[in-house]
């Protein structure tokens, strides 16, 4: 019960020093035995939200007059309320709203990381002749900084067919873990670094990622902090082929469907064929035109012959001789 006693040093309770002591003797004797219950409760919100913390006391709008509360963080002092009148200590000014009918519960408005921590709400009441603790309840504050949408931006190609991205996400509190995620299962992150601001306390989170460009990816980049988490997805669609070289001597011919393959080879066949056969009829054309003309010119040279006269028979043989 060294803790109540703080408290009540803490407090103006008595206005003599004497009675002060015999007050926190008392007090340390009986509150041993009547601490009637010790509840842990979690409140978690987001910076500047509000966090609603409650005493868990439930008492007489009449009793007020006998009843002493205080809530301290830790070892230091929240508030306090005597005879139903609030004090606020200086840190916790202008953003601390009291609710007496509501179980001695009290707001913080505005949340700063700096609020998280364990708060403790002590009720005391007045019983014969000295103040007696009757509750104490312990609140467990987790303030945590929402960070945004990962940026997910391309970062070169570190070979042929591998291309990296990175995922980046900063200004986030409790500390991240950060995956990369595709189709439910968890992929090899690389160059992934952590870094928390000393006065803001914030974190900032990146990795890397280096996947294959044949074929297509779906790709998460999962950030967890707390009970919370965001993420961004990266698409990537396979490229198509280049297109055949211009120089080509069909250039668009092998670009398209089978069909068209097809259509093109079968024009090219019968192209050769035309061309095979037209140059098969001119040479036979050119091979019979010249049999004709080689045939009349024999014929005429055997006419030539018939009409030359030579003279007898005898003189022609007198002449060999």
């Amino acid at each position: 019960m060294a803790y109540s006693c703080q408290l009540m040093q803490e407090s103006p309770l008595l206005g003599f020093p004497r009675l002060r002591f015999i007050h926190l003797f008392v007090l340390l004797l009986v509150g041993l035995f009547q601490i009637s219950s010790g509840i842990v409760g979690q409140v978690s919100k987001s910076v500047r939200e509000k966090a609603l913390l409650s005493c868990d006391y439930k008492f007489c709008s009449e009793e007020q007059s006998i009843h002493r509360i205080y809530w301290q963080k830790h070892d230091k002092m929240v508030l306090s309320v005597i005879s139903g009148v609030p004090e606020v200590w200086p840190e916790y000014k202008n953003r601390t709203v009291y609710d007496i009918a509501n179980n001695y519960s009290f707001s913080l408005l505005g949340l700063i990381l700096s609020d998280r921590g364990t708060y403790t709400c002590v009720v005391q009441r007045y019983e014969g002749e000295s103040y007696v603790v009757k509750h104490l309840t312990t609140v467990e504050l987790s303030v945590r900084a929402d960070f945004p949408t990962p940026n997910i931006t391309e970062s070169g190609n570190p070979s042929a067919d591998i291309k990296r991205i990175t995922c980046f996400a900063s200004g986030g509190f409790p500390k991240p873990r950060l995956s990369w995620l595709e189709n439910g299962r968890e992929l090899n992150g690389i160059n992934t670094t952590i870094s928390q601001d000393p006065e803001s306390e914030l974190y900032t989170i990146s990795s890397q990622l280096d996947f294959n460009t044949t074929y297509d990816h779906f790709i998460d980049c999962f950030i967890e902090y707390g009970d919370a988490h965001v993420s961004q997805n990266f698409t990537w669609v396979k490229p198509p082929e280049d297109p055949p070289d211009e120089k080509q001597t069909i250039p668009f011919a092998w670009a398209g469907s089978d069909a068209v393959k097809a259509i093109i080879i079968f024009f090219i066949a019968i192209t050769v064929i035309a061309v095979i056969a037209a140059i098969a009829i001119i040479i036979f054309c050119i091979t019979v035109k010249f049999r004709r003309c080689f045939r009349r010119r024999n014929e005429a040279s055997r006419e030539t012959n018939k009409n030359l006269y030579i003279g007898p028979v005898e003189a022609a043989a007198e002449q060999t001789v």
